[in-house]
């Protein structure tokens, strides 16, 4: 299994590339589409979307520098710690969230229907980027006897030449799941903020679970991974605002 495709010069096009670029696209695709039939406005959704995406990369990657610091300064590799792969999803999905409630703050739009909008859009780009991390091997799982385990033969990331649980592809088809969830009950016209709260509560539960199974590096708060304990801080506000929209009303938040 072999990630990059193409070299040119000192840029490199990889899988992963290619998997989170198709992620995007479906991201923005699918909410643009859904933005028409609701009525929303398309060019508030583009700003905001544009925005909360770049700072998405960069508090993904940020929080992965943090994690790493021991391992970057130990190895002297500052430079390739930034430009090189490594990003934390919880990191991404915290940062661009911020950025999208601040903009739409400013320009005094109601936060909850745009997020429920984008919920859908935001797991299935997700579902892609995990498709990514198989390929390029972060994101492992335990070493495995069974036949469903991946071997790497030339991963940057994960051991090579040993057959690996692939948590990548569990990731994925959970958060597949979860998009056809999001996009069904959307259907249903829940209370406004409904959607996005779900969101949070089965992204939560799923990552928590998932994380048993992965291998790689990625801290720990206590006996916890850091991301489980993350999910278990998301699930919080995502209960909370799922059970406070009984009497939500759009221009609330």
């Amino acid at each position: 299994m072999r990630n990059e495709l193409l070299s040119i010069g000192p840029v490199t096009i990889s899988i992963f590339g290619i998997m989170v670029a198709i992620g995007v696209l479906a991201c923005f695709t699918l909410v643009d589409y859904r933005a028409k039939k609701q009525g929303l406005d398309d060019d508030l959704i583009f700003y905001v979307g544009t925005a909360s995406l770049f700072a998405g990369l960069l508090s993904s990657k940020l929080l992965y520098v943090i994690l790493d610091m021991p391992n970057i300064i130990r190895s002297g590799a500052y430079l390739s710690a930034f430009i090189g792969p490594g990003y934390v999803v919880y990191g991404g999905l915290i940062g661009g969230v911020l950025t999208g409630l601040l903009l739409l703050k400013i320009k005094k739009a109601p936060f909850l229907p745009y997020f429920d909008l984008a919920a859908p859009s935001i797991i299935i780009a997700q579902a892609f980027g995990r498709l990514g991390c198989l390929v390029a091997g972060c994101c492992y799982g335990f070493t495995t006897d069974t036949r469903f385990g991946i071997i790497y033969e030339n991963s940057k990331l994960a051991p090579n030449n040993v057959r690996l649980f692939p948590t990548q592809i569990l990731s994925s088809l959970g958060n597949f799941v979860i998009f056809f969830i999001l996009l069904w009950y959307a259907k249903q016209k829940p209370k406004t903020g409904r959607v996005g709260a779900l969101y949070i509560i089965l992204y939560a539960v799923g990552r928590f679970m998932v994380e048993y199974l992965r291998n790689d590096r990625r801290g720990e708060v206590g006996f916890l991974s850091l991301s489980q304990f993350i999910s278990i801080v998301m699930l919080i506000p995502g209960i909370w605002l799922f059970m406070r929209a009984k009497e939500a009303k759009t221009n609330s938040i």
